[in-house]
């Protein structure tokens, strides 16, 4: 695993979910006061992004206008994309 900061618009988000925008919105003051302090974790699959977890960090910082974001990158296979989207 490594701590990188990636492109928002090459992480890819495949499955939905419905943020709390009052907590995306705390979110988004807190990372304009200091910052993102926790990276989202996304995995990489063939040189691709996959984000499935820290769904109200990427919306708070997408809405800010961030062209990157911390990721904690892990390598996967496709097979373990598979199980993720499951």
């Amino acid at each position: 695993m490594r701590i990188e900061a990636i492109p928002i618009r090459l992480i890819q988000r495949p499955l939905f979910r419905q943020n709390d925008q009052e907590k995306v919105r705390a979110l988004m003051e807190s990372i304009q006061e200091i910052g993102l302090q926790e990276p989202i974790d996304v995995l990489e699959v063939d040189g691709q992004y996959y984000g499935f977890s820290g769904c109200h960090r990427f919306e708070a910082c997408s809405r800010l206008g961030h062209e990157t974001i911390l990721c904690k990158v892990r390598r996967a296979s496709p097979s373990i994309l598979k199980m993720h989207l499951a």
